[in-house]
């Protein structure tokens, strides 16, 4: 089985097709790329993304599995790069085949080895647009996309806004 682990806000940040919707609303491009990434882990691939949450107090670093993507908050303290780091030193160890998607230089270097590969974040934007745009144009589908967020019940959406400090949006 092939697997990724991936800087989340790095691929955020890098890629066009997420920096638009993460100057306007961070969690809103969070869902998009995991429901991006639910494609990947649709077709059997082991997908973890990994994104920072070292800022908040009281993030554990505790993996959660959100449409067959594991998502990680790195632990209070700690970068997601050192998470990352961690995760592909333990595949290496035990001689798994990874590719870690980040642009930052340091875990690049640190990751890389062995069994471990590293793809740049904008070469993996551009893979999973081309492969959207091939699964369009066999399907036929509009632009339309279902989210991650979309399939949380109402009050289970309500509790997890007010937790991160929003208003829940009108209609929710």
């Amino acid at each position: 089985m092939r697997r990724l682990i991936i800087d989340g806000h790095n691929l955020l940040l890098g890629a066009p097709r997420y920096a638009a919707i993460t100057g306007r609303d961070m969690d809103a491009a969070r869902e998009c790329l995991i429901a991006d990434l639910g494609a990947r882990a649709a077709d059997g691939v082991d997908v973890t993304v990994v994104f920072d949450g070292g800022g908040n107090p009281s993030s554990e670093g505790e993996p959660g599995r959100v449409g067959g993507v594991t998502v990680i908050f790195s632990p209070a303290g700690t970068e997601a790069d050192a998470v990352i780091e961690q995760l592909a030193s333990a595949a290496r160890e035990a001689g798994e085949q990874v590719e870690v998607v980040t642009s930052d230089g340091a875990t690049r270097w640190t990751a890389m080895g062995g069994s471990v590969t590293v793809k740049r974040a904008g070469a993996f934007a551009r893979e999973l647009e081309d492969d959207e745009a091939s699964w369009r144009r066999v399907s036929g589908a509009s632009r339309s996309r279902a989210t991650v967020a979309d399939s949380i019940p109402p009050d289970v959406r309500a509790v997890l806004d007010r937790l991160a400090g929003r208003k829940a949006p009108e209609g929710r």
